[in-house]
């Protein structure tokens, strides 16, 4: 069957079309003075304690505590690694607790008792976690070694209080620190230079201290 339109009028028509849809996106595209225009994202006062400090911040409620940390109070300590929750480099005790610090807000803690590493020990006075770090050298690169500590910190609180984990087998009686625990306990934090052995040892020995 034959088109009623010859292949010059289809040129032209198609042509005239997409010209038109063209303009059509040019006009209702927002100019460069509007496009500046939009509105800020909103800040909030936050207040948190670090490490026994009061710390008010004013904070776009998006900033995780991780940056909260790094960027607006300076606690460089606390290191951002992946930044997705899977190196535990971030790992902070939040009301004694850890947590890693990239996947949760600033907002959310309000009043919360946040303890970085800063806050464990000083180069005076250093926490027995960091004095058997050293001792057993559990670091290399040292960079995730602060996640690495509050999250060791962490781990013997919850065995103390009787916490399981996956490996747990008598969910009885108080939990023994094990190889085999405080390596299920700690896989979240990932340690790239493969110090795991003596980081273990490091722990190990802390355990048998407070016990």
């Amino acid at each position: 069957m034959q088109s009623p339109w010859s292949r010059r009028e289809f040129m032209a028509t198609s042509a005239g079309l997409t010209g038109g849809l063209v303009a059509s996106q040019l006009v209702s595209a927002p100019s460069p003075a509007e496009a500046v225009a939009q509105p800020t994202p909103a800040h909030y006062p936050v207040t948190l304690n670090l490490n026994g400090q009061t710390q008010t911040l004013e904070l776009d409620a998006r900033t995780s505590l991780l940056d909260a940390l790094r960027e607006h109070v300076h606690l460089t300590g606390t290191k951002k690694g992946c930044d997705h929750g899977q190196c535990g480099a971030c790992t902070v005790l939040v009301n004694g607790r850890r947590i890693n610090s990239c996947l949760t807000l600033a907002v959310m803690h309000q009043g919360d008792q946040i303890t970085t590493i800063e806050g464990l020990g000083t180069p005076d006075n250093l926490h027995p976690m960091q004095k058997a770090f050293i001792r057993h050298d559990g670091f290399q690169c040292g960079y995730c070694t602060p996640g690495q500590i509050c999250s060791a910190v962490g781990a013997l609180s919850e065995l103390e209080k009787g916490i399981p984990s996956h490996v747990t087998a008598d969910l009885t009686g108080p939990i023994p620190v094990s190889q085999a625990e405080l390596r299920e306990r700690l896989s979240g934090n990932i340690c790239r230079c493969g110090a795991y052995s003596n980081i273990i040892e490091a722990v190990t020995e802390v355990a048998g201290e407070n016990g």
